[in-house]
């Protein structure tokens, strides 16, 4: 496909909200490390110029991306998943240890991130392998080969300690639930979710009591309305009560005391408001701090450069988590709204590109991008805010970090390469 074909094929409309979220996130890095002696947008030792570098380098690397032929990267999705994983290997080796987390590598001019290639080559082996099999993943062992290309990054990306981006990679089941896994794996997973967080509110007492009268419920009302067999049930309801006798052992003895701290400050596990409220200014402070910078921007904003919280680094990692709050510092509701609906659109219109696919590989690639972003997206504001604990993981194409601009922008071009060879398929 000649390179004139590609520009007309492409999807703009995506390529714009890239370009829109990387001008804004870049404004923003500045305002939160600009400083009065060293102005110059274009100093490189500076962070600022350093991810202007690294947009530089995203915009050569699209290129490439758009000259090649979109079958190379279903040929060879496996040998960059193999390599990402080689890498994540290496960490244990030859690592780089950054804010207590060995996760990059060092090289010089620049620390590169593995787990950053690996969501790119998960994403893209996940979608080969589904591709592959041609039929819904009904079966048990289609399941499990499923599953471990997922699993096997995000085992590795734990121990370094980086839950945060661990997390990410479980984003990639949705693209399985797209291709016809059985919903019932989500509904134990957000069942789960629920018994460990009500557990922790409630204590294992409560869970049990209620999961006891639920089961008793079902057996009075089994006759009229249900036609489920008794003794998977017992066994199910059994089967939680255990995990929820588990969940204050695996809280007290496997979490570390920051995690506990910070699962004490979002769930309010805390009963005494001054032990509570040490807690909100130690390891809430970013969070707190962050609140408190957004709630001072009010409707419109201070202005561009004028945040006070963000030029008394009030905020700690303003630049990289927290990026947000610089938004709602200096451009108030009215920018933090943009910034929002710019994410939700691109989103949207990636759903829309991934239905549009007649191959399956383009089709499920691209919901694996669509949850990746969105889980950076939806968990970095949502932690940014207060909503959810703070796990450390960026907001795509807006936070600092060389590594996640360029494998972000990879990430997204490699699809909107693929929808560009759409008209060959068919459609």
């Amino acid at each position: 496909m000649s390179g004139r074909s590609v520009l007309k094929r492409i999807d703009w409309v995506s390529v714009l909200f890239y370009i829109l979220l990387v001008t804004i996130g870049w404004l923003n890095i500045y305002s939160s490390t600009f400083s009065d002696a060293e102005p110059s947008i274009f100093d490189f030792s500076l962070l600022h110029g350093k991810q202007l570098f690294f947009f530089g380098a995203s915009i050569a690397t699209i290129v490439i991306i758009l000259a090649l032929e979109a079958s190379f990267f279903e040929r060879f999705s496996s040998v960059l998943y193999i390599i990402s994983i080689v890498l994540l290997l290496g960490l244990f080796v030859f690592g780089k240890t950054i804010a207590g987390a060995t996760s990059w590598y060092n090289l010089g001019f620049f620390n590169l991130q593995p787990s950053e290639l690996a969501k790119v080559g998960t994403a893209l082996a996940l979608a080969k392998y589904l591709s592959d099999i041609q039929t819904d993943i009904k079966r048990r062992k289609d399941q499990l080969y499923a599953f471990l290309i997922i699993l096997i990054p995000a085992f590795l990306i734990v121990p370094q300690p980086d839950p945060g981006s661990a997390l990410v990679f479980f984003s990639l089941v949705f693209v399985i639930f797209r291709e016809g896994l059985p919903l019932y794996y989500l509904g134990i997973g957000f069942l789960a979710i629920l018994v460990f967080v009500t557990t922790l509110m409630f204590g294992t007492i409560w869970v049990s009591i209620t999961i006891i009268l639920l089961l008793v419920l079902f057996f009075l009302l089994k006759k009229k309305r249900f036609k489920l067999p008794i003794l998977p049930i017992i066994i199910f309801a059994i089967v939680t009560i255990v995990f929820s006798l588990s969940v204050n052992f695996v809280f007290n003895n496997v979490f570390e005391q920051r995690h506990r701290d910070r699962f004490s400050l979002w769930l309010r596990l805390e009963k005494d408001p001054a032990k509570l409220e040490q807690i909100r200014k130690t390891i809430g402070y970013n969070t707190y701090q962050s609140e408190k910078a957004i709630e001072s921007g009010g409707f419109f904003g201070k202005g561009f450069l004028e945040g006070t919280r963000t030029k008394g680094d009030f905020v700690p990692e303003q630049e990289t988590d927290y990026i947000f709050s610089t938004v709602g510092e200096e451009w108030g509701f009215v920018g933090t709204a943009t910034v929002v609906l710019l994410f939700s659109l691109l989103l949207l219109r990636l759903v829309y590109l991934a239905e549009r696919q007649k191959s399956s590989f383009s089709r499920m690639y691209g919901y694996g991008v669509i949850s990746i972003l969105l889980i950076h997206y939806f968990i970095n504001i949502g932690m940014v805010i207060g909503l959810l604990p703070t796990i450390g993981i960026p907001l795509p194409f807006f936070s600092y970090g060389g590594s996640g601009l360029l494998f972000f922008s990879i990430l997204l071009f490699i699809f909107l390469k693929l929808d560009t060879n759409r008209l060959k398929e068919g459609i």
